[in-house]
């Protein structure tokens, strides 16, 4: 019986010892290869593959042609060296190769990939340009992991990586509604998402304190809804034109990032109602103007002749109309005849109704327009086509809305406040910035998604990804923008990336040091959460 029992003690000790060998392992390659987001599957073989200024890039595919010229783009920017690109087949075998394969034959996702790297020759083979991207993405991050300024050589190590995404959706939302930042600093964000396989650029461009799209049928709405900042009401007024929202649109697109507009509606309608005052619905003692007004048909027309033209502006297949927080303006919305008209013609019992009318009949507009309406996840009650439509759930104290909108068969999209948003503290020393019973620090950017015990499996299949929010209330340039967003952003792309399987925390804070070597080069002020007193909190403005 003893004999018995110490064998099966044994027996235990030996299954953990392998097991923490096994995630050891893992721990070790994923170190040694300095990828973030950790790749799927990773094997580091023996010998190095040479990278130098004499390697030749190829691209077996002209659909993969523009992927190279991106190569070649990045890695004289980065290494200083001019790589020769070649359509097909390399003349010079003593010489180092890339070659970029499109193969749809495989049986690989949209955005999959397989880098293998010998000692004369990288492959990187995707059955999409998508995942021939990513795969090029992680083939710089390798060069950049074992690149010292000093050396004209680079050498990594051999290796196959085998990799596919966790989640579809991989986003990050920036509200330039209260703080504008500007062309060069978006394009720098698109640059730091490609490199993180982010594909998602949730883009607030709508909401009380200002609005910073040009409607050509409407000039107001910049000219004077485009005026002032919530730190300063008198700004000159801050707008993209539509010649650089397209420019903006298509340099993402080249980095396979979908730029999801946002026009804000019922509620959040300051700026738009102060350049055309005839369609407001009112507000609050603290919100005022708040809303659009619910019954009048000049309104739809309104926003749908908008509409019209940010459809025009963006291709990708969402557009996002806000739908939120209707509650801090609709007051007035029960004294005005047109609502009262509205309510006994619709047999709508109370504002709430009013609101569900509203926001059917503009998610109705959007779908006409081939678009998928996104909302965040107060549209839930509102009953909207759920196969037209797509919930951001943003209210981590509210979980039963979560259960509510996959229960009935919404795709969403998490971003919850804590731990998404990345307005919040993201340390205890700091001071400017939410906290909301906590707040949202690194590691616990990275352990997410953590879901409520009673979300199925059928209704985990709904959810698409996850998403960071950068609302800027209290960040109001771009120093105290890199600061709030960086590092948080790079944990939040291996959570939306990597399995929980490969994730962990402690060879992601290995590899983050090379990440923020990368950081400096790319002049982001980040915060050092190695170092936290290093990097001095810019200071962030909230109004009162």
């Amino acid at each position: 019986m003893i004999i018995r029992y110490c064998s099966k003690v044994l027996g235990f000790v030996a299954l953990f010892l392998v097991l923490n060998m096994s995630d050891s392992l893992a721990q070790a390659k994923g170190e040694q290869i300095g990828i973030i987001p950790m790749p799927q599957h990773v094997e580091v073989g023996s010998g190095f593959f040479t990278f130098s200024k004499k390697t030749i890039v190829e691209s077996s595919d002209n659909r993969v042609k523009p992927v190279a010229k991106y190569l070649t783009g990045r890695v004289a920017d980065l290494f200083s060296m001019d790589l020769r690109d070649k359509c097909k087949g390399h003349s010079n075998k003593k010489n180092s190769w890339i070659n970029l394969i499109l193969d749809q034959s495989l049986s690989l996702g949209d955005e999959a990939y397989v880098l293998s790297v010998e000692e004369n020759h990288v492959e990187i083979t995707g059955a999409n340009v998508k995942g021939v991207f990513y795969g090029v993405q992680s083939l710089l991050q390798l060069f950049y992991h074992n690149y010292q300024a000093d050396n004209k050589l680079i050498q990594i190590s051999c290796c196959t990586i085998k990799d596919a995404p966790r989640y579809a959706w991989r986003g990050f939302m920036l509200d330039e509604s209260r703080h504008f930042f500007g062309k060069a600093k978006v394009k720098q964000l698109l640059d730091l998402m490609a490199y993180h396989k982010l594909n998602k650029f949730h883009w607030h461009l709508t909401d009380a304190p200002g609005w910073r799209i040009e409607i050509k049928k409407f000039p107001k709405l910049t000219k004077i809804g485009g005026i002032g900042c919530l730190s300063d009401p008198k700004a000159k007024a801050q707008y993209y034109t539509q010649e650089e929202i397209k420019e903006i649109v298509d340099y993402a697109s080249q980095r396979f990032i979908d730029v999801i507009p946002e026009i804000d509606m019922p509620g959040h309608a300051t700026a738009a109602v102060h350049g055309y005052p005839q369609f407001s619905g009112g507000g609050s003692a603290q919100h005022p103007d708040f809303t659009f007004h619910p019954g009048k048909e000049g309104t739809y027309q309104f926003l749908g002749d908008i509409l019209d033209e940010v459809a025009q502006l963006f291709p990708a297949p969402w557009i996002h109309f806000g739908g939120d927080e209707v509650h801090f303006g609709n007051q007035k919305w029960s004294g005005f005849p047109e609502v009262i008209e509205l309510m006994k013609r619709e047999n709508l019992k109370d504002l709430k109704g009013v609101e569900k009318y509203f926001s059917l009949r503009m998610a109705k507009k959007i779908n006409s327009l081939g678009k998928v309406t996104a909302g965040w996840d107060e549209i839930v009650a509102n009953e909207l086509p759920r196969e037209k439509s797509l919930v951001m759930w943003w209210r981590h104290d509210h979980p039963e809305v979560l259960k509510d909108a996959l229960s009935k068969g919404y795709a969403t999209v998490l971003c919850p406040r804590i731990p998404c948003y990345f307005d919040f503290v993201q340390h205890a020393s700091h001071k400017h910035g939410r906290r909301w019973s906590g707040f949202c620090d690194l590691h616990k950017v990275y352990d997410y998604p953590y879901l409520p015990k009673d979300i199925t499996k059928e209704e985990k299949k709904l959810i698409r990804g996850i998403q960071a929010n950068v609302w800027s209330e209290t960040i109001q340039n771009d120093k105290r923008l890199d600061f709030m967003t960086f590092p948080r952003l790079t944990a939040l792309a291996e959570a939306a990336w990597t399995t929980n399987s490969q994730k962990n925390y402690e060879s992601f804070i290995v590899r983050l040091k090379t990440m923020m070597k990368y950081y400096d080069r790319e002049n982001i002020y980040y915060f050092n959460p190695f170092a936290p007193k290093s990097t001095p909190e810019p200071k962030g403005f909230r109004k009162k």
